[in-house]
């Protein structure tokens, strides 16, 4: 949050930047709010402001040793389109890549990222209403080692997997 005091471009949204400690590392949030959304209605087109914030992170981020994974949630609103196969999962995922691609521009190596993924409203800030605006968040989480070590494993054990059922 000091860093965050300490950047103008980043004070101004400083209402909408949550900060706090899991079991997996630091978990940095953009939350959406009614009156300054995130992206444009029912898409990933990400808005000017949400630009700012995710480079000037993206530039933060890369001073740091640790990999990173990205997500996108939305609010439990049925995706305007839903019924033509595109619904708040892709739409979700989509957000998140389309984050990815800010940090990235705003310096951080893309290398960092481990996984980019979309939540859909599974994972509700606001539980008691899962249409509350508050929901539609992006999420970055700055593994700590050991989080990122057991993820990194799992990744070598699957690909260990995959060629053993080649081999076959």
């Amino acid at each position: 949050m000091a860093a965050i005091d300490a950047n103008p471009t980043m004070r101004q949204f400083k209402q909408q930047i949550r900060i706090d400690s899991t079991q997996q590392g630091l978990r940095i949030e953009i939350v959406d709010t009614q009156k300054r959304p995130m992206f444009a209605l029912s898409s990933n087109s990400v808005q000017p402001y949400m630009r700012d914030i995710l480079r000037e992170i993206g530039h933060t981020l890369n001073g740091v040793p640790n990999h990173i994974v990205v997500q996108g949630h939305t609010d439990a609103v049925q995706y305007a389109g839903g019924d033509k196969g595109y619904s708040n999962w892709e739409l979700s995922a989509d957000r998140a890549n389309a984050s990815r691609c800010e940090l990235v521009a705003g310096g951080m190596d893309e290398a960092k990222v481990l996984r980019v993924l979309g939540l859909a409203s599974t994972q509700n800030l606001n539980k008691r209403d899962p249409m509350d605006p508050e929901n539609r968040r992006i999420s970055i989480i700055v593994f700590n080692k050991k989080s990122e070590a057991a993820m990194l494993l799992d990744d070598a054990d699957d690909h260990r997997q995959r060629q053993r059922g080649q081999r076959r």
